[in-house]
């Protein structure tokens, strides 16, 4: 993720969390936070996808992850966390942490299907929505998965 993206991401963040998205200042403190690494999907010239990785080894956290609504399904979510649990095994992090909303059984198998598991819930995390917190630790220490 580049400056030249911060408008598409915030318009796509805002239309998917209009009660609780970022403010552009957030997204440009993050963009220029040591340890952390922003990508953005695109489809046809646009940004369709964006994802954030706090990497303070050995911990990594998913900042943010949220995909256009008429391309859930299609793999993108897919290829954004894959590429942060790629960029989080090259800087060294062998346990991943992130929240999701509770409503979002979507999200979930997604992160479970790479090997994240419940730990824990934050109680009204999301504007009165509760937070499942996840970690995936790997053992091996490469960031990666065997067989995706």
């Amino acid at each position: 993720m580049t400056l030249a993206d911060v408008g598409p991401v915030m318009a796509l963040e805002t239309a998917l969390f209009p009660e609780d998205a970022w403010s552009q200042n957030v997204l440009l403190g993050e963009l220029a936070e040591p340890g952390r690494h922003y990508v953005v999907a695109e489809s046809d010239g646009g940004i369709v996808g964006y994802a954030g990785l706090r990497a303070v080894a050995p911990d990594g956290d998913v900042q943010t992850m949220a995909v256009d609504r008429n391309l859930w399904g299609s793999g993108v979510g897919r290829a954004l966390l894959t590429e942060l649990l790629d960029e989080a095994g090259r800087r060294g992090i062998t346990h991943m942490f992130l929240e999701v909303r509770d409503d979002n059984p979507r999200a979930q198998k997604l992160y479970t299907d790479f090997g994240f598991a419940r730990i824990g819930v934050r109680r009204g995390y999301y504007n009165g929505a509760d937070a499942i917190v996840m970690r995936r630790v790997d053992e091996a220490g490469s960031g990666q998965e065997e067989d995706r």
